[in-house]
């Protein structure tokens, strides 16, 4: 901190020339009035309106050693002061010591400055950290010689020059040559005005140039005091700069207060105009760094020293105007958004007076109240109860307050569901019939519910809500199938997954008082539809997900309990609702993975996969039209012919469903679209021509064929036995594979590969038991088995098998090979068999049958106990299969081994 003081040379300028000098020249007193009223140092009396300079220790240390206690002489000194009335000047005195004279002093303590050089008339407090030092300077003081050199800190080589660069601790460790080198050479005489524990303040007097090093703990130097260079003080150029140093400062203090502070002090300490003094003043009052500090001191040519102090100024006060326009621009952004606010706040306050316009918490409460009117009457008694309730403790609340948000969106949610409303339902069952037959081709299990639905309905006069499970593969349409319900029964539709599912809230709702709480599926479904006999989609049941956050298949127990769901309870809504008009649709693909108390809430319906007559079909009616929708083909610009069709139904698409099947119509049809754009956009006037794709061109559409013939031997050899498995995706065919590995007296082993479940490792064991009794029946003198270490593989060891269907198939297998004799051509099997050879019925009666017919397989052996289900197969899935029904082995052993030789060979 740098503050004005006046030095000596003041004082012998007083003493020389105030008795003869009354008057002050007219140009003098022209820019004195610029810059303000400028006297003498220090204090102004209280008491007495002269002014008095005392060039002595400001010490309070009550020591009565220090400089406060030198004799000084009083002289009486006219200034000149303009009065308001245009008075002459008043008297003023200065008080000045008779004994030292600054100037004698030509060896000093020389004082390190590490942020900025000391001014002459101005002072400085510093940190002395210097044991050594500050004793030298308290010993000074003592003995009645309170001055020292302040001279400026070079900067390290490699470092940069900023006001932190050095602190007083790391200054204070440089000692001797090495200071000495550091120190600039042009510095101020600086009086030691006290001196309080380690601080010291100095009060700079005039300038010094070190001449020599005379000690180094702590330095000592030899100076020179140095004068200014003679000028004219009625220099114009002279003049004008310091005009214009005035001008600046004045511009200055009228954006800076903290210069208004400095340059108030300064006017009112400065008696007579002083050019040398003015640049020394806007050099240490300004912002700049210490080496253009440094560089203004140094400066002993007046003329340059303005012209320095000046760009000095000028600097600080373009950084003042960007100060003020960025202090202006913020004030008026603040002042606007005030304006602003007040000028809303007082519009409302108008318009609530007026009756214009009401508060928030009354315009909320109307709409709310205005959303549940139309249904008042249809709302149940306890609903409209909490909803009047909530309403009364918003009008209760702040609207800043958290509760106030809580409170409004219950209130929202209660008031859009659609309580009481339903939508006129079709009971037409012919039209539903139209409707679902336009959507999908076959379904009939699923199209016959739906319309026993419809007409007990019909005859009720209204429709309870059911829970309808549809299982299949993917891809035979049971989510599209729900829309089309929907629509048959002009129902609302409502769709979401709970595939992967984790979270009981996602179906029951969040407590209100979680942050972001939400409520539940279900609630958000009625307030999507409208209604509250909507259709509802559950897809992929069997995909639930189990979490940390609960099990969500329980929690759909009570909503898919027809005797619950009437009074479902939303945690967030924490109000009964009633479901139990809705109807429930859910999809799986395998009903297994259902938890059982939630499959037994549901009405099973099993959609296996489509036949090829049934994809052919529904390719024509339904996917060459959508693919052609989708691509923008004209049916006069490509025709698929039936060879391709069935060609990509046989060895591209060969899953249950369809939804591959129309990936490659659309493949078929991109490609078309394709190459006709790139034949116009290169013959422009040649007229494209119709592309017809049959078997010959197939491959270039959709590439090689993915699927080979499954049937891998025209005629069975012996150990091998066609089977029927049953797979998500729908049925397929396997063969069981059995060869002799080692034979020896009592080496009879078996041998299981081809990735077998445990279930199928059992049923071999099983089979090969019942395999060794039989042929011990058949052929009592055959020790085939006893003596055989046979190897039993199942193709298709990549895909994991299991399942206890394939039991007889094992035992005719491991027999063919015993008795060394082939089974029946076209002949497949399955079932299962016990240890007393009984077989035991199996599932997936139609996939099987499907894949059977898929491999052009013409005898089929079931289990007896299935007969019922292959009674309820369409006419074209059983067409040209001869099918046998089995409850024991012994027959099984007739159909495939009992034949005449000659007719195989045919």
């Amino acid at each position: 901190m740098l503050k004005l003081v006046f030095s000596s040379s003041y004082r012998e300028h007083c003493l020389n020339t105030v008795a003869p000098r009354l008057r002050v020249k007219p140009d003098s007193n022209s820019l004195f009035d610029a810059v303000g009223r400028l006297t003498g140092l220090t204090r102004r009396s209280p008491t007495n309106s002269l002014s008095r300079a005392f060039f002595c220790s400001d010490s309070n240390d009550g020591s009565g050693s220090g400089s406060g206690s030198q004799p000084v002489v009083e002289v009486e000194v006219k200034g000149v002061e303009s009065n308001s009335d245009g008075s002459d000047s008043k008297a003023s005195s200065a008080i000045v010591p008779t004994y030292p004279r600054p100037e004698d002093y030509l060896t000093v303590l020389a004082l390190p400055l590490p942020h900025r050089p000391l001014f002459p008339g101005f002072y400085m407090p510093i940190y002395v950290k210097d044991p050594k030092l500050l004793a030298a300077l308290q010993e000074s003081r003592k003995r009645q010689a309170p001055y020292a050199g302040a001279f400026l800190l070079k900067d390290e080589l490699g470092t940069e020059s900023s006001p932190s660069s050095e602190t007083e601790k790391s200054v204070y460790d440089i000692k001797g040559k090495e200071l000495f080198n550091r120190l600039h050479e042009v510095g101020t005489l600086a009086q030691i005005s006290s001196i309080q524990g380690d601080q010291v303040v100095l009060i700079g007097h005039r300038r010094l140039r070190i001449t020599e090093m005379v000690s180094e703990d702590p330095l000592t130097v030899k100076v020179d005091h140095l004068k200014e260079k003679p000028y004219d003080k009625d220099d114009d150029v002279i003049k004008a700069t310091s005009f214009e140093v005035i001008s600046t400062l004045r511009d200055v203090l009228k954006t800076s207060s903290l210069w208004r502070d400095h340059v108030q002090t300064y006017s009112q300490h400065i008696g007579d105009f002083n050019f040398p003094r003015l640049a020394d003043f806007g050099a240490a009052i300004s912002g700049a760094n210490k080496l253009q500090c440094q560089q203004v001191l140094e400066e002993l040519d007046v003329h340059k020293r303005l012209q320095l102090t000046l760009e000095l100024v000028k600097k600080e006060m373009e950084i003042s105007k960007i100060q003020e326009s960025i202090a202006k621009a913020i004030e008026e952004k603040i002042s606007g958004e005030q304006r602003r606010y007040l000028l809303n706040e007082q519009l409302k306050a108008i318009k609530k007076e007026l009756g214009l316009e009401t508060d928030d918490k009354t315009a909320l409460s109307a709409k709310f109240r205005e959303r549940l009117e139309p249904n008042r009457e249809k709302c149940p008694p306890h609903v409209l109860q909490v909803i009047e309730e909530e309403l009364t403790k918003l009008q209760l609340l702040e609207a800043s307050s958290s509760e106030f948000n809580v409170t409004r969106n219950y209130l929202d949610w209660l008031t859009v569901l659609p309580w009481g409303n339903y939508s006129d339902e079709n009971f037409d069952v012919i039209q539903a019939q139209t409707i679902l037959d336009e959507d999908h081709y076959g379904l009939a299990d699923v199209k016959e519910r739906i319309l026993e639905f419809i007409a007990v309905g019909k005859l009720r006069g209204t429709s309870q809500g059911k829970i309808i499970c549809l299982s299949g593969p993917p891809g035979v349409g049971k989510t599209s199938i729900g829309r089309s319900i929907a629509r048959a029964l002009n129902r609302k539709f409502f769709r979401f997954s709970v595939g992967g599912l984790s979270d009981v809230a996602e179906i029951k709702g969040h407590r209100r008082t979680y942050i972001g709480a939400m409520p539940g599926k279900m609630v958000q479904c009625l307030k999507n539809v409208g209604t509250e006999n909507p259709l509802v989609l559950i897809d992929e049941i069997d995909k639930l997900g189990r979490g940390h956050a609960g099990d969500p298949a329980s929690a759909l127990l009570e909503l898919l309990d027809p005797e619950q769901n009437a009074n479902f309870l939303d945690h967030y809504l924490d109000v009964p609702i009633d479901l139990s008009k809705v109807l429930f649709v859910c999809t799986a693909n395998v009903v297994d993975n259902i938890p059982n108390p939630l499959l037994d809430r549901m009405e099973v319906i099993a959609i296996a996969g489509y036949i090829t007559d049934e994809k052919m079909h529904i390719a024509r009616d339904y996917l060459e039209k959508t693919a052609r929708e989708a691509c923008g083909v004209k049916p006069e610009q490509v025709e698929v012919t039936d060879a391709a069709l069935l060609g990509l139904i046989e060895n591209y698409c060969r899953e249950a469903g369809v939804r591959n099947l129309q990936k490659h119509i659309e493949k078929i049809y991109r490609k078309d679209a394709a190459g006709s754009q790139e034949l116009q956009e290169t013959e422009a006037t040649k007229a494209v021509e119709k592309v017809v794709v049959d078997t010959s061109n197939l491959a270039d559409f959709v590439g090689k064929p993915v699927f080979h013939a499954e049937r891998i031997y025209d005629r069975t050899p012996v150990g091998v036995v066609m089977g029927l498995a049953w797979t998500a995706m729908g049925g397929s065919t396997l063969y069981i594979e059995t060869t002799q590995v080692e034979q020896g007296e009592g080496k009879g082993a078996l041998h299981l590969t081809g990735q077998l479940g445990d279930v199928m490792k059992e049923s071999a064991q099983i089979a090969h038991t019942l395999a060794r009794a039989i042929l011990l029946e058949k052929e009592p003198a055959n020790p085939y088995f006893a003596n055989s270490k046979l190897h039993l593989h199942v193709p298709a060891g990549a895909t994991p098998k299991d399942g206890p269907s394939a039991g007889c198939t094992m035992i005719t297998s491991m027999l063919s090979l015993a008795m060394k004799k082939p089974v029946r051509k076209d002949l497949a099997m399955t079932g299962e068999v016990t240890l007393t050879r009984k077989i035991l019925p199996i599932g997936g009666v139609k996939e099987k049958t499907i894949a059977a017919k898929r491999s052009e397989v013409r005898t089929i052996i079931f289990p007896a106990a299935n007969r019922r289900d292959y009674d309820e197969l369409a006419p074209n899935v059983t067409e040209g299969l001869d099918v046998h029904f089995v409850d024991d082995y012994s027959q099984i052993f007739s159909l495939a081994f009992e034949y005449d030789d000659n007719t195989m060979v045919n």
